[in-house]
């Protein structure tokens, strides 16, 4: 499901006006012609759309991000998946001012790279493995991830952020990321590991166990890549039960 599917950003538009503009034929911001709604409604959308086609030519996501209800952000991964950014971070614990960052990983455009604590892990490496990205990707990172970065490196993350735990959740996939990942048949090649593990084997590395530290790096990694696999699955699930199950008959109250 794309952006320009969507009207719900609209003041007096929610999801059942919505639902009805779909049934109606009215499924892309190309078909709309005023019908459904009332005119000071039609001339909203009308503004909306002459917007929202500006932003989208300018590359201005971080517009959608804001006036998309925070449920329905999940709309923007289609228009931005070749130029989302997956993120993913270990940590020594789950306080930030007390707690460190021991690796991050960024999979973008097909590539992973990981910066490491002490090695090439700083402000620069993040806003630079950042900049330019149309989305961020993560699994619970409006509640760690980003505030763990923010509060370590003293930086704002200011791109789009798509948190894909709730969207997940809206399609009854719950649980930790590798849990959902088994749910959907999402392999990985990495030893089976939590995250205490990887607390532990930062520690091993720190007494010197170089292997240690390449396992490490490994399941960060597989945390990372494996968001883009999660990110198409649910969305397609989501564009299934939110839109095309919409579109073949008429909405009623």
């Amino acid at each position: 499901m794309r952006i320009e599917n969507s009207f719900i950003p609209v003041r007096g538009v929610g999801e059942t006006t919505e639902r009805r503009l779909w049934a109606e034929g009215v499924t892309h911001w190309d078909d709309f012609d005023g019908r459904v709604v009332g005119p000071a409604v039609a001339d909203r959308i009308e503004r909306f759309i002459e917007t929202g086609r500006e932003r989208i030519d300018r590359g201005d996501y971080a517009y959608f991000a804001e006036t998309l209800p925070s449920g329905s952000r999940w709309r923007l991964y289609e228009n931005v998946a070749d130029d989302a950014c997956y993120l993913d971070i270990e940590t020594t614990g789950l306080d930030a001012s007390r707690d460190v960052v021991t690796t991050v990983s960024v999979h973008r455009a097909g590539e992973t790279t990981t910066f490491v604590r002490e090695d090439d892990l700083s402000v620069d490496a993040l806003t630079g493995a950042l900049e330019g990205a149309s989305l961020l990707v993560t699994f619970n990172g409006r509640r760690f991830d980003v505030p763990f970065l923010e509060t370590r490196f003293d930086l704002e993350l200011t791109v789009p952020h798509l948190d894909l735990m709730y969207p997940c959740r809206t399609i009854g996939l719950t649980g930790g990321l590798k849990r959902i990942e088994r749910d959907l048949d999402i392999d990985r090649d990495t030893p089976d590991i939590t995250g205490r593990d990887a607390v532990r084997l930062w520690h091993e590395y720190e007494r010197g166990d170089d292997e240690a530290l390449e396992t490490l790096i490994r399941y960060n990694r597989a945390d990372t890549v494996n968001l883009e696999r999660l990110a198409t699955e649910v969305t397609d699930r989501l564009h299934d039960e939110v839109f095309e199950s919409v579109c073949d008959g008429p909405i009623t109250e």
